[in-house]
């Protein structure tokens, strides 16, 4: 076998596969880049047994046919150090030799053999199939990650899940101390099917994916999967086992005291004080009218801090407590000018919302508050 291809562009691809592939795999060829040389197309794919991502890059004045193994490390260190150059692979189909040249050097590696690398598993349920645009997954994805849960005892937290309805698809992430419900309403993907995306393949798939791509991603899922398919990647991946909890069922129908405030002018407020909280992180939000004071001590160094920032509230005095990074990263991920929070009562969760929903977007999100 013998293909020519430009470095950085293999490297490209390469970055992409190996974002997939673990440091201690159960099995050592796990630890490798499967290549699949099919005429003039390199089908490259890594594993960590649950999620499989292969992606196809193009190559020049390829001779043969074949697949082959090759260390995860050895190859990315090589191609990173590289310039981006025309290289030559040359795979002795005896030995495994496997020859790197490119103008000005020329590097040996001994691969595996490739029929060793495990299949794809094939599925044995029924299978449905949807598409989407790549910028509604990457924009449902996004929205939601940040609330995954890393709790191993509450594994049906440690993903996104997909509500999917005819007209319409919700994505939800919880750690039991926060949830976001991010609604898709422009969309139709015409089947009713609902499963728990892990994080780690809904990373890597908002990552390989092109908001600017027209192209919509071919979805296909079973009862344990879902394979996900664009024109240069295919990721396929086991889904979390275990029933959500009724996401709707905790979001309070009435939080009758709203606040609006600039989103960035609470968010750059919200960072200066959190620098003098305590370990807990404890900042306290004391509403007034049209008027947000916020404080945070630390007793045990003696350190206080507070702002006060305008805002649109004629409620009630009311004084909650919030752990300082939750609400950052609560802040960070609304794409807004100007937030929204309504309250019940400061021992109730309290609900932030852009204070103008996207066309076709409904993006909620519940955070519980501290004790005091």
């Amino acid at each position: 076998m013998k293909f020519n291809i430009q470095s950085k562009k293999l490297l490209s691809h390469l970055n992409a596969v190996s974002k997939v592939i673990i440091n201690k795999n159960a099995y050592a060829i796990l630890d490798n880049f499967l290549f699949e040389l099919e005429g003039d197309r390199l089908v490259v794919t890594g594993s960590d047994m649950e999620t499989r991502l292969t992606t196809n890059v193009e190559v020049a004045d390829a001779e043969g046919s074949g697949k082959f193994a090759v260390d995860v490390k050895r190859m990315l260190s090589l191609l990173k150090e590289l310039p981006d150059t025309a290289m030559t692979v040359d795979v002795n189909e005896e030995n495994l030799e496997v020859v790197i040249k490119y103008v000005s050097g020329q590097y040996n590696i001994i691969a595996l053999n490739g029929d060793e690398y495990p299949l794809k598993n094939q599925s044995s349920s029924e299978t449905q199939q949807f598409t989407l645009a790549p910028k509604d997954i990457i924009d449902g994805i996004q929205h939601t990650i940040f609330a995954v849960g890393t709790d191993d005892m509450h594994p049906q937290f440690m993903g996104v899940f997909w509500d999917i309805k005819h007209d319409g698809i919700t994505f939800v992430a919880s750690d039991s101390h926060k949830l976001v419900r991010y609604r898709k309403l422009n969309v139709e993907p015409n089947i009713e099917r609902s499963f728990i995306l892990p994080s780690k393949p809904a990373s890597i798939l908002s990552n390989i994916l092109d908001k600017n791509e027209k192209t919509p991603v071919t979805i296909t899922v079973d009862d344990t999967s879902a394979t996900f398919e664009t024109g240069d990647y295919s990721l396929t991946c086991r889904f979390i086992n275990g029933r959500y909890p009724n996401y709707n069922s905790v979001i309070p129908e009435n939080n009758p005291y709203s606040v609006q405030a600039d989103r960035l002018t609470l968010l750059t407020a919200l960072r200066r004080v959190s620098v003098f909280a305590s370990v807990g992180g404890l900042v306290k939000l004391q509403l007034d009218q049209n008027a947000i004071l916020i404080t945070a001590q630390d007793l045990d160094h003696s350190t206080s801090a507070e702002e006060k920032i305008h805002c649109e509230y004629d409620g009630e005095p009311m004084t909650m407590g919030f752990k300082n990074s939750d609400v950052i990263e609560v802040l960070n991920n609304i794409d807004n000018e100007s937030v929204t929070l309504k309250l019940l009562d400061p021992a109730r969760a309290g609900i932030f919302l852009p204070s103008e929903q996207k066309q076709g977007e409904d993006l909620l999100i519940l955070q519980m508050p501290m004790m005091i």
